[in-house]
């Protein structure tokens, strides 16, 4: 991939980051022929850790040599202090596309990744919403948002299941980066999941379940074979951090 066609911000993330990223993982990536060459896709990956949206594009971006546009809370493009005020310029300048929670209508909330995908873009996200709480890591049950997108804009969602960044950052477990030994990042892409069934249906919470259910399944079932172990019959649920009294 040519540098120079990917824009100032992506630019200069890749710069930075690559180098890092090099040095101090190994690389284990995998199926993403299944990632369509051309044309608008879904990238629909899970969540387990703060430190994988590095891992997980840097195999995407270098993988397939096309650039993503991934959905992140709207509160991350206005954070407050130096660090904020960085990761809000370099997620505005690499065009990513802010999520308005809580939006009355949840397909307004879409509409700019809807737009994305109509003019070809890869538009990437998670859906869970957040890193996973479960104790040992699996996918959490989703947020509906991943089948409303797939099926608004009739593009295909590919599923990625990622292991190893964790080993980085543990987000809610142990504090504090964790950079020595080198650790394995192993991202693999499996084929575009069929969400025939529920298109041109209404988009009716039942439909957006299931339609849902079939893009967890598969994200979970690459996880298994990566970490080659079997996943919670039921998914965890997770229903926001609980304020102080």
């Amino acid at each position: 991939m040519r540098l120079g066609r990917v824009g100032f911000w992506y630019r200069l993330a890749i710069v930075i980051l690559k180098p890092v990223l090099l040095v101090l993982t190994r690389r284990r990536w995998s199926g993403f022929e299944n990632v369509p060459a051309h044309g608008g896709a879904i990238i629909a990956v899970n969540h387990i850790s703060h430190a994988d949206p590095l891992v997980f594009a840097d195999a995407l971006i270098f993988s397939t040599h096309r650039v993503p546009r991934i959905l992140a809370k709207s509160t991350l493009f206005h954070g407050k202090g130096p660090l904020g005020w960085f990761v809000g310029k370099v997620l505005k300048g690499t065009g990513q596309i802010p999520v308005q929670r809580h939006t009355v209508d949840a397909s307004l909330a879409l509409i700019p990744a809807v737009e994305a995908l109509a003019r070809g873009e890869l538009v990437a996200l998670y859906p869970e919403g957040t890193v996973t709480r479960d104790p040992d890591k699996w996918p959490m049950a989703a947020k509906t948002g991943v089948a409303r997108l797939a099926l608004l804009s009739g593009a295909p969602v590919v599923p990625v299941a990622q292991w190893g960044a964790q080993e980085i950052l543990d987000s809610y477990r142990t504090p504090g980066l964790h950079l020595l030994p080198r650790h394995t990042m192993t991202v693999v892409a499996g084929p575009p999941v069929d969400l025939s069934r529920w298109q041109g249906k209404e988009l009716t919470s039942e439909v957006l379940r299931e339609a849902t259910g079939a893009v967890m399944h598969a994200i979970t079932d690459l996880l298994e074979q990566i970490r080659g172990g079997h996943a919670p019959a039921k998914a965890f649920e997770f229903h926001g951090e609980r304020k102080s009294a």
